[in-house]
């Protein structure tokens, strides 16, 4: 869609940063937030700024959005003053998190206006976001795959995952399950440990040599954990939604998940005592305050 305005919606932590490489590549950029502050440093960059989703669909044929929860996705797509009603919308490029069951309706309403949807969950955190190293996981007609790839591939990595609305958004709850699965059995490792007596830094440097190494071990407890930041980048509200998603379609399927609901019971304690806006790194904090420990290095 050479030299026609792009909308984007969503402009926080993931968004945001992803807007701003459209900018960095050249795109003419209409954008959208909730928060008008959020839209400001876009603005600044050339960004024009919209007064609503509608309006975001008026000015651009392809819109992207990013978007904390199924409710808001399908609240923007669908709803009053949505992308739907919007003149100019063919495609709807979303890189949320929302869940096939959301997927799926968000899909079937949009085709009723000829708007074409296309998942594309990402995973990659902020750091991916800004550096364009993200996990991009699209689910769409493969024609508009090909169409859209000069576009999602300045935020990272493209994968192809199928036709079918919703098969994208599975790929990525079952990515974000067994990142926050890694963080919570990573923390009742590395807390009897330390109750043991030994340098959580040096068990960290042995389990990433070892065949324990995982994304907590190798990221997630160096940068976050063992300085006691607890600033990795994702809300704990939004890990804890994510997972119990993934436990639902789980179950819808047919496919048990024991481990999984599990975790998802550790999200839901640490959602309910540090807040839907703490790091989900804190899930280590209350196997801390479990075992009487802390792990810092």
């Amino acid at each position: 869609m050479p030299n026609q305005p792009l909308g984007f919606v969503g402009l926080g932590r993931m968004g945001g940063p992803m807007a701003g490489r459209l900018l960095d590549a050249g795109h003419e950029l209409v954008v959208f937030d909730s928060n008008p502050e959020a839209c400001a440093p876009l603005v600044a960059r050339g960004a024009r700024q919209a007064g609503s989703p509608r309006e975001v669909a008026d000015l651009a044929e392809l819109v992207l959005t990013s978007l904390p929860t199924p409710d808001i996705v399908q609240a923007v797509a669908i709803g009053p003053e949505g992308l739907a009603e919007g003149s100019r919308i063919k495609i709807l490029l979303d890189l949320s998190t929302t869940g096939p069951g959301t997927a799926a309706r968000v899909a079937a309403a949009l085709g009723e206006h000829d708007i074409q949807w296309v998942d594309a969950p990402v995973s990659g955190g902020v750091a991916g976001a800004t550096n364009g190293t993200l996990a991009v996981m699209l689910s769409c007609p493969r024609a508009t795959f090909e169409a859209l790839e000069p576009i999602a591939g300045i935020f990272g990595k493209l994968f192809f995952v199928g036709e079918k609305p919703g098969l994208a958004q599975v790929v990525k709850l079952g990515n974000n399950l067994l990142a926050a699965a890694a963080l919570a059995v990573t923390s009742e490792a590395l807390a009897m440990g330390v109750k043991a007596g030994i340098d959580p830094r040096v068990m960290i440097d042995i389990i990433n040599a070892s065949s324990g190494r995982n994304s907590a071990t190798q990221d997630k407890f160096p940068r976050s954990v063992l300085p006691g930041t607890f600033d990795f980048g994702f809300a704990t509200g939004l890990s804890y939604k994510d997972v119990r998603l993934c436990v639902d379609e789980s179950e819808a399927l047919g496919v048990p998940m024991i481990v999984g609901a599990i975790v998802r019971q550790m999200l839901a304690v640490t959602n309910a005592k540090y807040g839907p806006a703490s790091d989900f790194t804190c899930i280590a904090k209350v196997v801390e305050e479990w075992a009487g420990v802390e792990i810092r290095g």
